[in-house]
């Protein structure tokens, strides 16, 4: 079973599960999306999320997408 959620799903449940904590694979910065490939989890910053999201989205049993927190207002 996939499962591919989109950031209006995640905004509407507020369920964010990254945190600061959490960084790029790529480069090391704040990660919001996190995607599972053969078993392992890999996180993007928002950036190399983008970049890799069609590649990645067709091998991907996940999709965890949190980017919609960087356009919220507090």
């Amino acid at each position: 079973m996939t499962t591919l959620s989109t950031p209006t799903e995640q905004t509407a449940l507020l369920e964010y599960r990254l945190t600061a904590a959490d960084r790029c694979d790529s480069c090391g910065a704040q990660a919001y999306i996190a995607a599972e490939v053969n078993g392992s989890e890999l996180l993007f910053c928002a950036h190399h999320g983008r970049k890799y999201e069609e590649k990645l989205r067709a091998i991907a049993t996940s999709w965890h997408d949190e980017t919609a927190r960087l356009s919220e207002t507090v």
